[in-house]
């Protein structure tokens, strides 16, 4: 029995392959299926935007330009500088110049002050025409000063201001002056182009 049941069973082995056995159509089918969807995902591989190239150059641009921009920054910072250093230069090259010649502009005033006013007349003619070309030369120096930005500061009777004015000696309270006001001008100072050149020495009015 279990002889004849090996046979029927070797017999039918055969014959169950070939009824599993895939034909070439299916295997066909199967093939292109599997190839069309590898070669689906090749094209797709290949329609995918390069997403990594394109940011990395726009930011590269972008610090380009902004190294661009401080570049023309930096210029144009170093040109306004070299300017102002040119002018000043120019305006204040001429300070040692300028305190020679005041100088030379204060003598003049001491001299002109100096001539006994009431000896001023038609009948001391020498003495007369001496003051007047005093009085002539130093109002042309002092339109020369003018010219090249050299003012002249008189600050008589104004508010004693330490950035203008030095304080040589102090004076008590007189009728109609104030305390911290500025009573005598010893030496008149100057300005150049708003700066101060020479301060003004003054004696100020101290409260009893």
């Amino acid at each position: 029995m279990a002889a004849r049941c090996v046979w029927l069973a070797r017999r039918s082995l055969p014959a169950l392959a070939l009824s599993v056995r895939p034909s070439p159509r299916l295997l066909c089918t199967l093939t292109k299926q599997t190839n069309s969807g590898q070669n689906l995902e090749e094209d797709l591989g290949h329609c995918e935007p390069k997403t990594e190239q394109q940011p990395s150059a726009d930011k590269t641009l972008l610090e380009e330009k902004e190294k661009y921009k401080r570049a023309l920054a930096d210029t144009e910072n170093f040109r306004q500088r070299s300017q102002k250093l040119v002018e000043d230069a120019k305006l204040f090259g001429i300070q040692g110049f300028c305190k020679d010649l005041l100088e030379v502009a204060d003598i003049l005033e001491k001299a002109t002050q100096s001539v006994p006013k009431e000896e001023i007349t038609n009948d001391n003619p020498h003495l007369k025409n001496l003051y007047e070309g005093l009085v002539l030369t130093g109002n042309k120096i002092q339109k020369v000063f003018t010219k090249h930005g050299l003012l002249r500061l008189d600050p008589t009777g104004v508010k004693f201001d330490p950035y203008e004015h030095e304080a040589v000696f102090h004076t008590p309270v007189e009728e109609g002056k104030e305390p911290g006001t500025v009573a005598v001008v010893d030496k008149v100072g100057y300005k150049l182009h708003g700066r101060i050149l020479r301060p003004a020495k003054v004696g100020v009015v101290k409260e009893a």
